[in-house]
Order: C-alpha cells, then structure tokens, then sequence
C-alpha cells in the first residue's frame, strides 16, 4: 500500500531574471512501513522535496498525497527530524518528549508513560531528567526522534539527522535508528549525502539529478535485514554504493560543465 505518492511535482524560486527552478517533475512513491532514502549532488532539491512532502512549503505544480489526501499543510500525520536538534533548553529530556504530548491535551499520568517507553527505545533510560545542554550531540538527537515517535506520526521525514555528528557517534545513530524503525514499523523518508548511509538504512534509494532536481534513477537496496554495519563490508553493498557514486559522479561533472 502506498503511504506517499509524490506526482509531476516542480518548484520554483522567485521569477523573472531570479527564476529558480528547484525541482522538475518530481515522481516517486513510498510504501506504508518503507524506509526510504534520497540522495543526490548539494543543491539538488532534496530539502526542498522534504520540505514539500512536510507542508512547510508549496510546491509550484504537480500534487503530493499521503493515504491518498492531498498535502497542503503540515500535519501530525508527519514528523520531522532536522540536522539541527531543535529542543527547547530548558525542558528535561522527558518534558522535550513530552512536549506535542501536552499540546495535545493528554494527561500526565499518559504523558508520563508514553514518553517514558520512547526514551527507553532511543536508549536513554537514566536521563529522564537531564537538560539538553548535558547531553553529547548524538543523543540530543535521539531525544528528537525520541519526541517526534511520541506523537505517533504515519512518516517520518528526516532531513540529514546525522550530519552534525562525528563518524563515531553517526555509526551508533545509524544502528539506532534501524532497531527503532524495526520495532515501530513507521513509514521513514531519509535525505543524506552519505552514500554508505544510503545503502545500510534503505529499502530504495532515489537518486536525484544536479539542479532542477529530478529522479535519476530508483535503486532497490536487495541486501537482507535485520542490517547493522557488518553489510558494508559485503560484496553486494559495495556494488550497490558503487552504482550510485558514478550516477552522482555524472551528474556533478555535468554540473560543473554548466557552469
């Protein structure tokens, strides 16, 4: 069944002599319970797609539709995950979760549960009550994720999550989110420049064209799950990475040829 159906979709910037054009038709489609992950060169659009799929922004034509009601607005059908850890400082780790929670009216005592059972799957049982400036990056970021499964969206939109975070810690994040999404089962769209990152966490990857971005190609990632970092050592995983970095490697010597 399919959760996110993304049509013709095109966006442009400004107009006249600062007409930008972001994004041509955009198609692609994201089975309920996929992770799917997009990659392609800077510039290229990815965020921009997010960001329409999201609601934060428009896009100038074609139709984006989730369980097939078209996005207009955000919506907590959604939930979004960016590279920057957006938690509120003077919240504990349990009030940051907690937080869409109260918003919406649950009661304590529900809140208290709910969020408690999110900490624990990000794996940050014990610092319930900690401040957000304690914590190391990598686990700022899970007390994010942590708030964002709280309120039970259909997809997740995840914009670079990792991207701020030493190799170290983006390793332990990777393996992370695999056990979360293995456990929830939620609808997960990933953007990344990281290629291995791709191919460890994806179902399919959609590789995006310099700009205006489009779909170059849909890889399906055959490499069996349960997954952790021992597959990039395989032989298919490196035939898979090697396939997308000459696509890409295209499409930035096509770029620079542009310009």
């Amino acid at each position: 069944m399919s959760r996110l159906k993304v049509s013709g979709v095109n966006k442009i910037f400004g107009n006249g002599a600062t007409k930008v054009q972001a994004l041509s038709n955009i198609n692609l489609n994201v089975a309920e319970n996929e992770l799917a992950v997009i990659v392609g060169p800077s510039g290229c659009g990815k965020s921009t797609l997010l960001n329409i799929v999201a609601g934060l922004e428009q896009a100038t034509n074609g139709l984006v539709r989730m369980n097939g009601v078209e996005i207009t607005n955000p919506g907590a059908d959604r939930g979004m995950v960016f590279q920057s850890y957006t938690l509120f400082p003077w919240l504990t780790v349990q009030k940051n979760v907690e937080f869409g929670l109260k918003i919406k009216g649950i009661s304590k005592k529900e809140r208290q549960g709910i969020s408690q059972r999110y900490i624990e799957l990000v794996g940050l049982k014990g610092f319930e009550d900690a401040l957000p400036k304690t914590l190391s990056g990598g686990m700022k970021q899970r007390v994010a994720i942590a708030r964002v499964l709280a309120n039970k969206p259909e997809m997740l939109l995840m914009d670079e999550p990792f991207g701020a975070l030493d190799a170290q810690t983006r390793v332990v994040m990777q393996e992370q989110l695999l056990r979360v999404w293995e456990k929830e089962q939620t609808t997960i769209l990933f953007i990344t420049h990281d290629i291995d990152e791709a191919v460890l966490l994806a179902d399919n990857i959609y590789v995006m064209s310099r700009r205006p971005g489009c779909i170059k190609e849909k890889i399906k990632v055959d490499i069996p799950r349960p997954r952790d970092h021992r597959v990039t050592v395989s032989p298919r995983f490196s035939e898979i990475k090697k396939e997308i970095m000459e696509m890409l490697w295209e499409e930035s010597q096509a770029a620079a040829m542009q310009r």
